[in-house]
């Protein structure tokens, strides 16, 4: 059963380039006290994420701000030098790019996609959720294929 909204996020970590290299990241203390969008797609460079998704949150970035969002979290099974290329390749200066690298935070809110008959293994289903300190209180989850209610737009729509 995957992550329901008023269920706390699962303890876990995930990684994300710092200014020394890769840190790890405790997801109890990155979302306390924090109102955060986090936003999941299945893979970096992949067309959809890179034409759509992530370019939706580097422009509407400062409206989210707006609305009282205090971080913006990219969620990717990828490695965490990966992540940082792309979010560098996308400007999403902005955006917490965040690695899963081995699906592990994934896998514990329960929203995996296994992709493996297109030899892609394990990675995360295409989603938003908005965190208030800890605390998953809307979610958005596409539907396979789809792209449309974790838009940047859709999410920025529902704040």
């Amino acid at each position: 059963m995957s992550i329901q909204i008023g269920d706390r996020l699962p303890a876990g970590q995930f990684q994300v380039m710092g200014k020394e290299g890769p840190q790890t990241i405790e997801v109890e203390s990155f979302f306390s006290d924090k109102k955060v969008v986090m936003f999941a797609l299945p893979g970096a460079f992949t067309p959809t994420c890179s034409a759509s998704h992530v370019p939706g949150f580097v422009v509407h970035f400062d409206a989210l701000k707006e609305k009282g969002v205090d971080e913006v979290v990219c969620l990717s099974v990828n490695d965490v030098f990966v992540m940082h290329a792309w979010g560098e390749a996308q400007n999403a200066e902005h955006l917490v790019m965040a690695a899963d690298g081995m699906a592990e935070f994934t896998l514990s809110m329960g929203l995996e996609l296994d992709l493996s008959a297109a030899k892609f293994g394990v990675r995360s289903c295409r989603y938003a959720m908005l965190v208030d300190n800890g605390i998953v209180t809307q979610l958005w989850l596409e539907a396979p294929g789809e792209f449309k209610v974790s838009s940047a737009e859709y999410v920025l729509s529902q704040l």
